[in-house]
């Protein structure tokens, strides 16, 4: 059995050449000897309908909450859409936060924002704070990754070739599994 960290990572992005996305490739790659990291797909979750929820759910969304129940942490990566999440993200965590039991609650996460813009995403990241904590996660607070200026930081096959957003990433994940194991040892 295998004493890695569990993480789960959810990209906001549907785009096959997506920054966000190759965020998370990066951090499988960076943490590959200490944690593993499992991309988790929202591209077929049909948009969020309190009619379908409950004893209704689509199987999709069953499976992505016991997929983030069994995990000890969450990734998020996720682009800047008119000053917030995406629609996408959001969507799926409409769906999650009314599962019960409810997926999010107590799990340790981290943020990153791959953008084009100067502040690379930064205003996603704040409201993606905002929605996790009324569901009880618990971000870690340095370091931030906000990949500004994502276009050119990421070669045409998606590697990120910026050295100091690679390490900047690599301590993210460090702080995520420190936290994790501060949070499973108090439980």
């Amino acid at each position: 059995m295998s004493n890695k960290i569990r993480i789960v990572a959810f990209s906001g992005s549907l785009r096959k050449a997506s920054y966000n996305t190759a965020a998370i490739h990066t951090a499988m790659e960076i943490s590959a000897e200490q944690c593993e990291i499992e991309l988790l797909d929202i591209s077929d979750l049909p948009l969020y309908n309190e009619e379908l929820d409950g004893d209704n759910a689509p199987e999709q969304v069953l499976q992505l909450a016991q997929k983030v129940l069994a995990a000890d942490a969450i990734l998020f990566s996720t682009p800047e859409y008119n000053y917030s999440i995406s629609g996408v993200l959001k969507n799926a965590i409409d769906w999650l936060s009314k599962q019960s039991p409810q997926p999010f609650a107590g799990k340790p996460a981290a943020i990153m924002s791959a953008s084009m813009s100067f502040l690379g995403g930064a205003r996603a990241q704040y409201h993606l704070r905002q929605i996790m904590i009324y569901l009880d996660v618990h971000f870690i607070n340095k370091p931030e990754v906000m990949i500004a200026s994502a276009h050119e930081k990421f070669d045409s096959k998606g590697h990120l070739t910026d050295d100091m957003t690679r390490d900047v990433i690599g301590q993210m994940i460090t702080a995520l599994t420190q936290l994790s194991d501060q949070l499973n040892t108090s439980r």
